[in-house]
């Protein structure tokens, strides 16, 4: 059966569907859609699924201290809160954020620019949590494929060599040739990264970093490639 990865795309996302060594890239246009596709057995998703309600996830700080030896800490962003979930106004945010952490924590304006997708992905995965869909973070995944590697994804040595690593495990640059128009290629890798790490999901060979914590909804915060 097929496995499914995620990426979030300019207010949608880039799904990779991994059949075997087929790749499909799809533009999705919400998290809806993300979890409508039909015949995946795993969906892996960039995106935080399990929410802390007053503090950093140890599975964030995990995932720092593996990437930076490679110089890619940065690429793993603080979780917001869950009260933050509540506005769109970053003033707002900041304001509840700090109010629910000790010490006061505020949401850069980076990580504030996830909150609609992580509310979208949030409430389309419901109750009681869809054990199918898990939290993948692409630069671990593609550390898995090519270790040592230690170029930034928006180089051009960064992305042929992450490009090499996807041809080992299925036909990447079939799927790039028909991905849906203006697909950024950067965010197309991901995808496809996100995809061979929900294919070890499905499989049970995955590797996961966390405390074994769940949040206020009983999803599991936890990076798993």
């Amino acid at each position: 059966m097929a496995v499914l990865g995620v990426d979030g795309w300019r207010g949608a996302w880039v799904g990779a569907r991994l059949d075997g060594r087929t790749v499909e890239l799809l533009a999705l246009p919400d998290a809806a859609a993300v979890l409508a596709v039909p015949g995946i057995e795993a969906v892996g998703i960039d995106m935080p699924i399990g929410l802390p309600d007053d503090r950093p996830r140890v599975c964030d700080d995990l995932a720092r201290d593996r990437l930076r030896p490679y110089g890619a800490a940065s690429s793993v962003f603080p979780t917001p809160v869950r009260a933050v979930l509540a506005t769109d106004d970053y003033a707002e945010a900041r304001a509840l954020s700090r109010a629910a952490t000790d010490p006061p924590r505020a949401p850069s304006a980076q990580s504030f620019r996830l909150v609609r997708a992580i509310r979208s992905l949030d409430d389309a995965l419901g109750e009681p949590p869809a054990d199918h869909v898990v939290e993948v973070h692409p630069e671990l995944t593609f550390r898995a494929l090519a270790p040592g590697l230690r170029d930034a994804k928006v180089t051009a040595r960064g992305m042929a060599r992450r490009l090499a690593a996807l041809r080992t495990v299925m036909d990447v640059d079939a799927a790039l040739l028909e991905a849906p128009p203006r697909v950024p290629a950067v965010d197309a890798l991901d995808a496809c990264a996100a995809a061979w790490s929900a294919r070890r999901i499905a499989d049970d060979t995955a590797e996961c970093l966390g405390d074994g914590a769940v949040d206020a909804r009983g999803r599991p915060m936890r990076i798993c490639w």
